[in-house]
């Protein structure tokens, strides 16, 4: 059991999130500032919510409640896969898998999450932007490469 007077778990996608409160059972809501917004509502400050590392849908999420004052939780996402299997979940829907990542939290001691600075923040984004144009060049060189026979 932990402190917090309500756990979320949150399943997050290009297009929407769910959420599982352990008081409120399933919401979803848009993967949108104004999502975020209204989830936030329902956030008391000793909530607690878990997410998955997903990329990019997690991190935006993560820094906006971060940065509103809520305690946040980023976990592996293989932990709550075998979490899952060890549960013999038979059912794999995005709102099975919040329910599963909040009982995750419920059950777990799960990680603090402490957000990027504004360094680390554009750093990442470089990184990312150089990547993409490292993928670009290697696709041009195998395309000039297969055009040459």
């Amino acid at each position: 059991m932990n402190k917090y007077s309500e756990t979320f778990g949150i399943d997050i996608s290009k297009d929407v999130f769910d959420c599982y409160g352990s008081t409120q059972g399933h919401l979803q809501f848009k993967n949108t500032e104004s999502g975020f917004k209204k989830f936030q509502k329902l956030l008391r400050k000793d909530s607690l919510v878990v997410m998955e590392a997903t990329g990019y849908y997690h991190y935006r999420f993560a820094q906006f409640l971060y940065h509103q004052g809520f305690v946040v939780s980023v976990v592996n996402p293989l932990s709550i896969k075998r979490f899952i299997q060890m549960k013999l979940a038979k059912v794999k829907t995005d709102k099975s898998d919040a329910k599963a990542i909040c009982n995750y939290g419920l059950s777990q001691e799960v990680p603090l999450y402490n957000a990027l600075t504004e360094v680390q923040s554009e750093c990442l984004q470089l990184f990312r932007w150089m990547d993409s144009l490292l993928k670009k060049r290697t696709a041009t060189k195998n395309k000039i490469h297969g055009e040459k026979f």
